[in-house]
């Protein structure tokens, strides 16, 4: 294990074919999104401009990594009936699609028998581990890498079982 964290934009430089994403949660407190939920909440309304100062870095991020030729899948397992949180990041989902992202959905009834690991993460090229922790409320608590070759495999394995199951976006309905 490294104790040193790479930025999305270093680990996602070093891609050379795949960055998968498997997210768990069914809330996220994360400051740098807080006033698009919040707003969201009051209005309904979703920023799903890829311009956006929100989505722009992101947006941009994921193009270059795409360009490279770098495959880049986000599978969410969910509770269902879902958290506002989750309606928030389904309504949001188009500008991930749009960068280049592939996106599917899988109902937290549906990943059982499935050994998941405890903690969000990237896998990148089947060989590094970006852990994403959080605290109960949802907020970032940090990154963490590995590279274990165990872990690696279970992250691996797990991701590919949520994948097989899951709902791709656009036949994801809302329940």
């Amino acid at each position: 294990m490294s104790h040193t964290v790479p930025t999305f934009a270093e680990l996602f430089a070093e891609a050379r074919h795949t960055a998968v994403h498997l997210e768990m949660r069914d809330a996220y407190g994360v400051s740098s999104e807080g006033d698009d939920f919040r707003r969201w909440q009051e209005t309904g309304e979703r920023d799903t401009d890829p311009t956006s100062p929100y989505w722009a870095p992101w947006v941009d991020l994921v193009r270059r990594t795409r360009a490279r030729g770098v495959i880049m899948r986000r599978a969410r397992i969910v509770s269902e009936p879902v958290s506002d949180y989750i309606r928030f990041e389904h309504g949001g989902t188009p500008v991930n699609l749009a960068a280049g992202e592939q996106v599917r959905w899988l109902p937290r009834r549906q990943a059982s028998g499935i050994p998941l690991p405890a903690n969000d993460f990237w896998l990148i090229d089947d060989r590094v581990i970006r852990w994403n922790h959080f605290t109960g409320n949802g907020a970032s608590s940090g990154g963490e890498i590995n590279e274990e070759p165990d872990t690696v495999k279970l992250c691996s394995s797990a991701f590919e079982a949520v994948w097989s199951r899951a709902v791709p976006h656009d036949q994801y309905e809302i329940r």
